[in-house]
């Protein structure tokens, strides 16, 4: 089974949250109360901060009111940018993205069927927005609230 590393959900659930913060005019925000939110470990964060950091997905604010937030509206950040940047380029095997990688690519049927599961996945999570996300997160919130006050 391909799964996405800690790395990629803990940072997806990262941007979501500042995606939430982005319009609430506190947009940005101390990893303490992300690490807080989410519970996620403040280690880990700072860990998970950096690429983000380094591809223009975050910025960071210094000072008395500083910490991170999003470098751009929700909706012009791809979640292919946020899973690339955490978990490298989106293909489910090494020899997908480097054909050297292995010298079986030319009689290989599976390396088809790879290279083009690895490119509907790679549409898939372009045509996703945090925006798009944060509107989700936001009707499950709504969903999650009415079945609590039944």
């Amino acid at each position: 089974m391909i799964r996405l590393s800690t790395k990629g959900r803990y940072g997806t659930r990262l941007m979501l949250n500042l995606a939430k913060h982005y319009n609430n005019g506190d947009s940005s925000i101390v990893l303490k109360n992300l690490s807080e939110e989410e519970d996620i470990s403040i280690r880990y964060l700072e860990q998970i901060i950096i690429p983000l950091k380094l591809n223009q997905l975050v910025k960071s604010i210094r000072g008395a009111g500083g910490g991170y937030k999003l470098a751009r509206h929700p909706s012009e950040i791809k979640l292919v940018e946020i899973l690339k940047s955490l978990e490298g380029p989106c293909c489910l095997v090494e020899c997908v993205q480097d054909e050297e990688y292995c010298q079986r690519i030319p009689e290989c049927a599976a390396h088809d069927v790879w290279e083009e599961a690895s490119m509907m996945l790679k549409k898939y999570f372009e045509s996703i927005t945090l925006e798009d996300l944060r509107r989700r997160a936001e009707k499950k919130g709504k969903k999650q609230k009415k079945r609590k006050s039944k």
